[in-house]
C-alpha cells in the first residue's frame, strides 16, 4: 500500500521547483526518477525522457536554460490522491534565440515516494506558446 503525500510536501515541492532553486528542488527528487517531457524536441530540445536525479538536475540546471531563462513559473491547480499529484500550471520564460517572452501551459502528472517524486509526466501545451507578458501578480479566482 502506498503512502500519501502531504499538501505541505507538494506545495514545497513547487515554491523551490518555480524558485529554480535546485538544491531544494533536489531534496524533492528520488535518486531513481523518471522524468518525461512531452513536446517538441525541434523547438524545446529538453524535452524527453530523463532517468535519475543526476539527469533531472542537469536538465534543470544545464539543458533547459541554455534554451530560455526561466521568467515565471505559476501552479494553477494541484489534486492529490494517495501518492498521486496532477497540477496545471503556467510558465513564462526568455527565449535565448531573440529574446522573445513565451508563455505556455503545462500539466503535470506524478507520484510520490517518502516525500519525493518518483515518476513525472509533463505534457506541454506547445500551441499555447505565444508572446505574452507574465502576471505582477497571481490572479484572483472568481
Amino acid at each position: 500500500m502506498t503512502e500519501p503525500v502531504s499538501r505541505d510536501t507538494v506545495e514545497a515541492f513547487y515554491r523551490a521547483y518555480g524558485a529554480r532553486d535546485i538544491i531544494h528542488t533536489a531534496a524533492y527528487i528520488a535518486d531513481d526518477v523518471e522524468w518525461a517531457i512531452s513536446g517538441p524536441i525541434d523547438v524545446l530540445p529538453f524535452c524527453g525522457v530523463y532517468h535519475g536525479k543526476a539527469a533531472v538536475l542537469d536538465m534543470m540546471q544545464r539543458v533547459v536554460p541554455r534554451v530560455f531563462d526561466i521568467v515565471k513559473f505559476e501552479p494553477s491547480a494541484m489534486l492529490i490522491d494517495r501518492d498521486r499529484v496532477a497540477t496545471l500550471n503556467r510558465l513564462w520564460a526568455k527565449h535565448k534565440g531573440g529574446g522573445r517572452i513565451l508563455s505556455y501551459r503545462l500539466a503535470h502528472f506524478m507520484r510520490f515516494r517518502d516525500d519525493k517524486v518518483v515518476e513525472n509526466l509533463s505534457l506541454l501545451d506547445s500551441f499555447d506558446a505565444v508572446t505574452r507578458s507574465p502576471p505582477a501578480s497571481r490572479p484572483s479566482a472568481t
